[in-house]
């Protein structure tokens, strides 16, 4: 498992929950009730998690609400794609990362005890 970085932009007309992902970094607005942005940010980071299992953590040093919110939003995330990650390795749909399997999924022509 990878832990990633998560951090907020605090800015005067718009903050943001940035998540550093393995290809770039993905934002979800937490000023604007904007399900589309959720969803394509959580698209995304299930792209990265067929390579292996990522998990988030936040750097924030401010406690205010929107740190509050964040910490919640990123446990939950974390608990949603461990779950989602299981299931994708139980049906055998990682990709491989570098030549290798991923997370134990079997190397081409390796056979996959099934018990």
């Amino acid at each position: 498992m990878e832990t990633k970085t998560a951090t907020i932009k605090r800015q005067t007309d718009q903050s943001k929950l940035v998540l550093q992902g393995q290809t770039g970094s993905f934002e979800i607005i937490l000023t604007e009730d904007n399900p589309n942005n959720i969803k394509g940010v959580f698209n995304l980071i299930l792209k990265e998690l067929k390579k292996g299992l990522i998990q988030f953590e936040l750097t924030d040093d401010k406690e205010d609400m929107y740190h509050h919110i964040c910490k919640e939003y990123i446990r939950q995330l974390n608990a949603e794609m461990t779950t989602i990650y299981e299931e994708l390795e139980r049906h055998e749909l990682l990709e491989q990362v570098n030549g290798a399997a991923a997370a134990g999924a079997p190397e081409v022509g390796e056979k996959q005890d099934k018990g």
